[in-house]
């Protein structure tokens, strides 16, 4: 069974978090748009199994790993055009190298890190592209380290590095909402200082607008933070509703109270403008 779309449909963090809660087993396709119809844009492909992911790679022949572990002259061209001769067919290479003495684990560590990390970070600054997830397709063992990640690291990372939140301004929470915290305790994910911050406000009494003015920081940034904690599934966005001053209550009450000895049955024009004063108040509250 097929999964498709676009980026401008689903964003990349959240189709990641949709594999990982799904526990899924497959292959994810992105295409990036083309700006030419005549040259179909660059496929990434990224392969998950039980819900993290294991490999990434845009190469079809399926040496993306090999290739990288001979530029960094691990391994000789001979070694590595012989892998699949000399390792167990359901073993991934980076173990199998690693069991030949030709690799260390810190190395493996390295490797996954550009593999993945590196290369899936950047397809969050995609403008638009397709995706497909196919399930149940197998990664090709040559570009395995033997290595996973939780998909929701792999998206903390890409989008910690991100500059052009163009494709996700639509995804950002409002400036009017609060936060509230999804989780019992807190998060076993490490924060960032700003992060840890934010999730200080967590109890959904403060707007993310007022939170940015107390932070004294930008409220779009305030707002990607809040982003990102909601793509770890730490929080949720609540409608901020502010909570009405008594005094305030008590003035517009004292307005609309008319005397018993008055003969004139409509609100006179002076209370007609401080009601509206007020309501202009708590409109812009």
């Amino acid at each position: 069974m097929a999964i498709s779309g676009y980026l401008s449909e689903f964003s990349l963090p959240e189709i990641f978090r949709l594999l990982e809660q799904g526990n899924k087993t497959g292959r994810l396709s992105i295409q990036e748009r083309s700006q030419n119809p005549l040259y179909p844009g660059k496929i990434f492909r990224i392969w998950f199994k039980q819900g993290n992911i294991i490999a990434a790679g845009d190469r079809i022949d399926g040496n993306g790993l090999l290739s990288m572990i001979q530029k960094r002259g691990w391994v000789s061209t001979g070694v590595a055009s012989r892998i699949t001769e000399v390792c167990p067919i359901d073993q991934p290479a980076g173990l199998c190298l690693k069991e030949q003495g030709l690799l260390e684990a810190e190395q493996l560590k390295m490797l996954f890190s550009q593999q993945v990390l590196q290369q899936v970070c950047k397809l969050f600054e995609l403008q638009d592209g397709q995706f497909q997830f196919e399930a149940n397709v197998v990664a090709p063992n040559s570009e395995l380290t033997g290595l996973k990640a939780p998909p929701s690291e792999v998206t903390l990372a890409g989008l910690r590095a991100l500059k052009d939140w163009t494709m996700l301004l639509d995804k950002l929470p409002e400036a009017s909402s609060g936060i509230v915290s999804a989780i019992t305790g807190k998060p076993q994910l490490r924060l960032n200082q700003l992060e840890s911050q934010v999730w200080e406000f967590t109890k959904g009494d403060v707007s993310l607008q007022n939170i940015a003015k107390h932070l004294k920081l930008p409220l779009d940034k305030i707002q990607q933070v809040a982003f990102r904690l909601m793509t770890m599934g730490l929080v949720e966005e609540v409608p901020f509703i502010a909570v009405e001053m008594p005094s305030q209550k008590q003035d517009l009450e004292m307005q609309m109270t008319v005397p018993s000895g008055s003969s004139n049955s409509f609100p006179s024009h002076a209370f007609l403008q401080n009601l509206l004063g007020h309501l202009k108040i708590k409109a812009n509250a």
